[in-house]
C-alpha cells in the first residue's frame, strides 16, 4: 500500500512541471538533423523538441495545408513551398530581432524572389540534386550528362529521388527546357522522356536515396548531393558527378507556419541553428552546404574543398535553382501521376 502511495505522490508533482515545460514541434526531412543538435538544442534552453520527419514537399505542405499549420511550430520547405505557402496563408512572419545570429546569414542567399526580404522564412542549407553511381560497377565516363541515365546497361538499376520537380526537371533539360517550365507542351515532353526511363528505374526513394546504392540495388541515379555525401562516407566507390548539362540547385528553408503555437521557442531554435558551431555541425553531419557564411571560415579543408558539397561556381552557373511555378504545378502533379501508376 505504501508503494502505491508513494507512485501516487510521484505522478502528482510531476503534472505541474510536465505541464509548465515549453515544447517544440519540428517538421524536418528524412536525416536533415544531427541528433545531437536536437540535444544541445534542449539541453540549452529545456525545451522539450518533439520531432516529425517527411520525404517529400508534397506529404510536408498537405499536411500543414490541412491543419493550417497547427501542431508544427518549425517546418523546412524547399524555396518554391516557401514562395506557395507563403502566397496562400499558411506562414507566419518571422522576428528579424529576435534572432541574434541573423548576421552570420549569407547575403547571397537572402532576399530572394520567392520570399522578398526574409519576412518568412531563413535560409538553413543550399544544394544540389546530380549524378550518383558506383564505381565498382560504372565507369566515370558513363556517367557525364543526364542523358546517360537512358543507357541499356542500367536497366532496372537506378534510383532515382522521390520528387516530382526533379524527375520530370531532368526529362525537360534533356529535351533543352528550363526545369522552372511552365509550358504544358513542354512538361509533357518532359513527361515523354522520362517514361522511355522508366525500365531503367527501379526505386524512387524520399526518405533515403543512398539506401539502394548502399545495398547494391542499384549501380546508378539521380540523387542529393548530401546523400552522396553521407553514402560515400559509409562506402566510397559511391561517387557525385555534375552533368554537363547542368544540376538542379535548391535552397530549403526554416519556416514557421500560421498555426504554430509555439513562436517564440520557434524563434529560439532558428536562432539556434544559425549559430556558426550549430551550422557548421550540421554541415558536417548531412553534407549540404550552409547557408552560414560564418560557419564556412570554420570548416576543415576537406569539408570547404569538397565538391559534393561546394559545387565549382561554372558548375553553378550552368545549372538551375529551382523556382515557383505558379498553377502549372497541377500539369507537374497530373503526369507525374501517370509515371506512377504506369498511364
Amino acid at each position: 500500500m505504501k508503494q502505491w502511495i508513494l507512485l501516487i505522490y510521484l505522478v502528482l508533482i510531476s503534472v505541474p512541471a510536465l505541464a509548465g515545460q515549453q515544447r517544440l514541434y519540428i517538421y524536418n526531412w528524412t536525416e536533415y538533423m544531427p541528433d545531437e543538435v536536437l540535444t544541445a538544442f534542449q539541453e540549452k534552453t529545456g525545451i522539450k523538441v518533439i520531432y516529425a520527419t517527411y520525404d517529400s514537399n508534397e506529404s510536408m505542405y498537405a499536411k500543414v495545408k490541412l491543419t493550417r499549420g497547427k501542431g508544427y511550430d518549425v517546418v523546412f520547405p524547399s524555396t518554391y513551398f516557401v514562395h506557395k505557402m507563403r502566397k496562400e496563408g499558411l506562414l507566419s512572419p518571422i522576428d528579424h530581432e529576435a534572432l541574434s545570429n541573423f548576421k552570420h546569414l549569407d547575403p547571397a542567399l537572402m532576399d530572394q524572389p520567392y520570399d522578398p526580404g526574409n519576412k518568412y522564412s531563413i535560409p538553413y542549407v543550399w544544394g544540389s540534386t546530380a549524378l550518383a553511381y558506383n564505381n565498382n560497377q560504372v565507369a566515370p565516363e558513363m556517367m557525364t550528362s543526364w542523358k546517360d541515365l537512358w543507357r541499356p546497361e542500367f536497366k532496372n538499376r537506378l534510383v532515382m529521388n522521390d520528387d516530382l520537380r526533379e524527375v520530370l526537371g531532368i526529362g525537360l533539360i534533356v529535351n533543352g527546357f528550363s526545369v522552372n517550365e511552365t509550358d504544358p507542351d513542354r512538361i509533357h515532353a518532359a513527361y515523354e522522356s522520362i517514361r522511355t526511363l522508366m525500365p531503367n528505374i527501379r526505386v524512387f526513394s524520399g526518405d533515403s536515396p543512398k539506401q539502394p546504392l548502399l545495398n547494391l540495388e542499384a549501380f546508378a541515379g539521380m540523387i542529393w548531393n548530401g546523400e552522396a555525401y553521407m553514402a560515400a562516407q559509409e562506402f566510397p566507390a559511391i561517387q557525385y558527378a555534375y552533368p554537363e548539362e547542368g544540376a538542379i540547385f535548391w535552397v530549403d528553408s526554416m519556416v514557421i507556419p500560421t498555426g504554430a503555437e509555439n513562436k517564440k521557442q520557434a524563434h529560439a531554435f532558428i536562432d539556434f541553428i544559425l549559430d556558426p558551431q550549430i551550422a557548421l555541425q550540421v554541415c558536417e553531419y548531412i553534407g549540404y552546404a550552409p547557408a552560414n557564411q560564418s560557419a564556412i571560415a570554420l570548416m576543415p579543408e576537406e569539408i570547404k574543398n569538397n565538391p559534393t558539397i561546394f559545387p565549382d561556381p561554372e558548375e553553378v552557373k550552368k545549372g538551375e535553382f529551382q523556382t515557383d511555378v505558379g498553377d502549372a504545378i497541377l500539369v507537374y502533379e497530373r503526369y507525374w501521376e501517370r509515371l506512377k501508376t504506369g498511364m
